[in-house]
């Protein structure tokens, strides 16, 4: 019987506090899994940007990508070595390329989610080329931001179509703001989009894998406090619904790891903003469900690298678009949806594998967040984000809301 190494790469940008815990907990952990007539072992190594040859070889069986959505230089070489050496990769780099926040509107329309109404505008500025002039001159059509106002209804949202962490993003109330919004746009391409008013649940759902979480959210505080440290909110079927809205979506689009949110009004779930595929895994924000998070990430990353899970590499939207062109009501429609996905997902195989696998999981996260590399991770997240002043305050805010996290029972 040999050791077999299963190597993961993780492709950071500005993460701090998550790789750390990670890298802390796998040594913890130190698994040792049987398989075939082998013991599976894994390493974990920060993935460094330089030159490469497009037929160099690839050591990792899983990457964990936090630099596709931005750096053009990783997206590359994730691409070249999901094509040329079967690398499996968290998320899909050409998912997240060519589906923004407008694509994922327009797909979960089809698909038949209640997404608020939304318009597309021109932007109100352009980049100076040689055939702009000609273009908007023969094609360009004089509109009224009012007018589509009415339509849509006031209040509505102007926000850019490929969304940004809340860049840009206006409340505008009549025609007035509106116009004032959009002079403001620049050359930004803008959605406008019908307010959803009178909610009284605003839920961020963070699926990572087959796993999801649940999370009461505030947009209006502040970024630490947006990400409400309440549990058992809501009843266990609207739980089990955002479940199923976010396993769809992400199947739907390859995306191992992204967040859905959703507000409910009058009884009915509205997916608001779910095109999320690198959301934020900071402790400064997440605080309680951080460790939840590093949890998901380890769980997911060691079942795929252990089973050498294959990459799909097409989307195959046609499944989806079979029971989208059905009479069914929109929860049976659903429920199929969810199915699909589990499937894509293995769920049922990668419960059975963390229960085989992994059961000591939850108590070596539970000891991990008491140790003095845990807070110094926290420290260092915070330190990256807050003045020298604040920083030992705000430290201490996130390391007693973890505890809290512990006290409550690891939830």
């Amino acid at each position: 019987m040999a050791e077999v190494i299963r190597h993961i790469g993780l492709s950071l940008g500005a993460d701090l506090c998550w790789p750390i815990c990670f890298e802390q907990m796998m040594k913890r952990l130190d698994l040792r899994i049987p398989h075939q007539e082998d013991t599976l072992r894994f390493e974990v190594e920060r993935v460094t940007l330089e030159p490469f040859d497009l037929r160099q070889p690839v050591k990792y069986d899983v990457v964990v990508d936090r630099l596709t959505h931005w750096y053009g230089l990783t997206r590359e070489w994730i691409k070249k070595a999901i094509v040329m050496n079967d690398l499996y990769v968290f998320n899909n780099p050409w998912s997240i390329q060519a589906n923004e926040k407008h694509t994922s509107y327009c797909a979960m329309i089809k698909l038949g989610m209640p997404i608020p109404e939304t318009w597309i505008l021109p932007p109100k500025s352009y980049e100076p080329t040689p055939d702009l002039k000609p273009t908007l001159t023969r094609y360009a059509r004089l509109f009224d931001i009012g007018k589509i106002g009415e339509q849509i209804g006031f209040p509505f949202f102007l926000k850019p179509y490929d969304g940004g962490g809340w860049r840009a993003v206006t409340r505008v109330t009549d025609t007035k703001s509106a116009w004032k919004a959009y002079e403001e746009s620049d050359k930004a391409i803008m959605h406008a989009q019908a307010s959803v008013e009178g909610f009284d649940l605003f839920v961020r759902c963070i699926g990572f894998g087959p796993q999801t979480r649940c999370v009461l959210y505030d947009p209006s505080a502040p970024l630490h406090d947006r990400y409400t440290m309440k549990t058992g909110f809501m009843p266990a079927a609207d739980f089990e619904h955002l479940r199923k809205v976010t396993l769809t979506i992400n199947a739907f689009f390859g995306w191992d790891f992204n967040s859905c949110e959703s507000l409910r009004q009058r009884g009915t779930w509205v997916p608001i903003d779910f095109a999320n595929p690198c959301p934020d895994s900071q402790v400064t924000s997440l605080h309680f469900h951080f460790p939840w998070l590093v949890k998901a990430y380890l769980r997911w990353t060691i079942f795929c690298a252990a089973t050498k899970r294959k990459m799909r590499r097409n989307l195959d939207w046609e499944p989806f678009y079979e029971v989208a062109a059905s009479d069914a009501p929109y929860s049976e429609k659903l429920d199929k949806y969810a199915a699909i996905a589990e499937e894509r997902f293995e769920s049922a195989r990668f419960d059975e594998f963390c229960a085989k696998h992994l059961p000591h999981l939850d108590e070596v996260t539970s000891e991990f967040f008491t140790s003095p590399e845990a807070k110094d991770a926290v420290r260092l997240k915070t330190a990256a984000l807050f003045p020298a002043h604040e920083v030992e305050k705000f430290t201490e805010l996130f390391w007693g809301r973890i505890q809290a996290w512990r006290a409550a029972g690891c939830p």
